[in-house]
Order: structure tokens, then C-alpha cells, then sequence
């Protein structure tokens, strides 16, 4: 079934599948703004990034963004959430994408940067979409200057362990998925309505400080649904959330980027793999906090892989490319080590 609001943007959405050379060139240089419209600022001429969304990508962008000196507006469901944001420095609003009007966001319209980290909602689609009138009423004052929507790689569906670029061919194969194509159709089909920049992010598996492999361990948690899931898999693309901002900053300074960037890091371990390593961390550390974790083991996953399909190792090789970002994790052992040197030395 194909996501309402994401399903009305379809005719004016470029073919999912992989286009000759010469097409590809004149469907991105028709997606693009005019260069005019690039170097149109906001009234003040300062920086403002709204976040549509700012839990943990929204948070870590916004926190530097602050530190940086730009104004950030951001967007939340509850009063705990906005008393957080509001002590990092943002101002924040309650938005509910069921209830909530675009009006009430009245910083929106004055936004130079525009980041959508809210996910689709499978069988309504991108909640935002679904505002079409009142986007366009509140994004058209001549501000906007650029706009990120955060995908998934989970676009692309299986594809039997096969390195995948972005001109791969998609193949959703679930509800979720199939919303995270129309949603990003949908933003790029309104980026052209408005001459604005549109990048799409489909980003893997995202973990960082308060989020990974080590805080799972520590806590005992027990594996989410889609955690459990991703267990079987051979190849899992994730990225630092450190990347998933060095990718959004990058953007931010090559007018020409407005395309679709895998942020994925360079090793599409398994699961178990990133479990084991992180185990053997904290036992090195701690040998008496070590803990199994609920994932199997190494020895368990290679003894799958005669009876399972492989999914696919997504490729960052445009993002380094055309964006120049130079990972600061290539690989999650970076990543987690990272997160363990910058823990106190008794965690709790």
C-alpha cells in the first residue's frame, strides 16, 4: 500500500530505478535551484536551522549548531522534552503532527535551514507532507535556503549482499519502508515547487554517546522487535551521529549538493560482531560488569549464513566524494571506543 500523503507527490518524483547517465545529469540540474535563489538569506542574515523533530540526530545537530552560534528552533511532544531543549539554548515548540497547526510554529517562516527528522507514519505517510498548503504558505517568504529530509536505508530492501550506491535500485519490502520512499519523493518534489536545496540522508543504523552497543550492554536491556530482527542479518549499515553532522554541514556549503547521500560508515558488520566487540571493551575495563548480551554470537551468526539471503552493504562512497566528508568513525570500533574513553571510570 503506498503512503497517502507520499503517494500524491509521485508524478512529479523522478523514476526510483537507475537512469542512464545523460538523464540522471538533467534530472539533478532541473532539480536545482537557480544559483540566485541559493544565495538568498534570512532577513537578519543570520543562520537559522529549524528542526522539525529533535530527538537524538536532532539534538546532537542542534547542540552544535548552538555552540556554533546559529539559532536553532526545534520541535517536540511533550513539556519534559521542551524544558530540555529549552535548557540547551533552543527555542522550542510542542508539536503534535496529528493536532498541531504549522502556524503555531511562528519561527518557521523566518528559517534559513530546514531539517526533517520526524519519521512517516505507515498508512498516512510524512505527517508533514500531509500540510502540503501550510508548508508551502510558511516556507515561501524567500528565507529558506536549504533543507535535509533524514531517510533510511531500508529503501533499498534486500538485495542479496550486494554493495548498493544511491542509483541502486530501491525495493522496499516493508510498510516503513515503503513511507520512507514516498516521504523522500515527497520533499524532493517540494524542494522544486519552493527553488530550494534538498538533500536526502539515508542514513544505517544510528548510535553515539548514550546510544550503542556499550549502553545496551551496561543497562541489560533487552532487544527491541526490529533490534531482534537485524540480529540474523550478515551486513547492517550504521553511522556516529558525530558523521550523520559532519555530512549535514558538509552540505551546508556546496550549493550544487540537493541529491541523495548514503551516510553509512565504511564496515557493514553484523550485529552480533558489534556486540562481541563491545562486550570484550567493557570486559577489558570492567571484568566485573561484563554481561552477555541478548545478541548472538559471532559463531551463531556464521553458522546462518548457508540458510540466509544477504542484505546489502551500502556504499558512502558519494558522500566522500562530492560532499568531502572524511568519517571521524569509519568503522564501529572506532565508534565504540570513542564512547568508552569518554566515559568516568565506574559507569553506572
Amino acid at each position: 500500500m503506498e503512503a497517502i500523503c507520499g503517494a500524491s507527490w509521485r508524478s512529479r518524483s523522478a523514476p526510483a530505478g537507475r537512469l542512464p547517465e545523460r538523464s540522471r545529469r538533467r534530472t539533478l540540474s532541473s532539480s536545482l535551484p537557480p544559483p540566485a535563489r541559493v544565495a538568498v538569506r534570512s532577513e537578519s542574515g543570520a543562520n537559522r536551522m529549524f528542526v522539525f523533530g529533535t530527538g537524538f540526530v536532532g539534538r546532537y545537530v542542534s547542540d552544535r549548531l548552538k555552540k556554533e552560534g546559529w539559532q536553532v528552533f526545534g520541535t517536540c511532544t511533550s513539556p519534559s522534552s521542551k524544558r530540555v531543549l529549552e535548557e540547551m539554548g533552543l527555542e522550542a515548540f510542542i508539536f503534535d503532527v496529528h493536532n498541531s497547526k504549522l502556524r503555531s510554529l511562528h519561527m518557521l517562516q523566518h528559517a534559513s535551514h530546514l531539517l526533517i527528522s520526524i519519521p512517516p507514519i505507515v498508512g498516512i505517510g510524512d505527517p508533514l507532507l500531509c500540510l502540503h498548503e501550510d508548508l508551502q504558505g510558511s516556507l515561501s517568504h524567500g528565507n529558506l535556503q536549504w533543507l535535509c529530509y533524514l531517510s533510511s536505508t531500508s529503501v533499498y530492501g534486500d538485495c542479496g549482499g550486494a554493495w548498493v550506491d544511491e542509483d541502486y535500485p530501491v525495493n522496499p519490502q516493508n510498510e516503513s519502508a515503503k513511507s520512507r520512499l514516498a516521504a523522500e519523493k515527497g520533499w524532493l518534489a517540494l524542494g522544486r515547487e519552493l527553488g530550494v536545496i534538498v538533500n536526502v540522508f539515508r542514513l544505517g543504523g544510528i548510535y553515539g554517546p548514550g546510544r550503542s552497543a556499550l549502553d545496551t550492554i551496561l543497562k541489560r536491556e533487552s532487544l527491541l522487535e526490529g533490534q531482534k530482527r537485524r540480529e540474523t542479518r550478515l551486513y547492517t549499515a550504521r553511522v556516529h551521529v558525530s558523521d550523520i553532522y559532519q555530512a549535514i554541514k558538509a552540505s551546508f556549503d556546496i550549493p550544487s549538493s540537493g541529491k541523495i547521500y548514503n551516510v553509512v560508515d565504511d564496515d557493514p558488520a553484523p550485529r552480533a560482531e558489534v556486540f562481541a566487540f563491545a562486550e570484550a571493551l567493557i570486559e577489558r575495563r570492567w571484568p566485573h560488569m561484563a554481561s552477555r548480551s541478548a545478541c548472538g554470537s559471532v559463531e551463531d551468526l556464521k553458522s546462518l549464513k548457508e540458510s540466509m539471503r544477504g542484505e546489502k552493504r551500502v556504499s558512502n562512497a558519494r558522500l566522500k566524494r562530492d560532499l568531502g566528508v572524511r568519517l571521524r568513525y569509519p568503522t564501529y570500533r572506532l565508534g565504540l571506543q570513542s564512547i568508552l574513553d569518554s566515559w568516568e571510570p565506574h559507569p553506572e
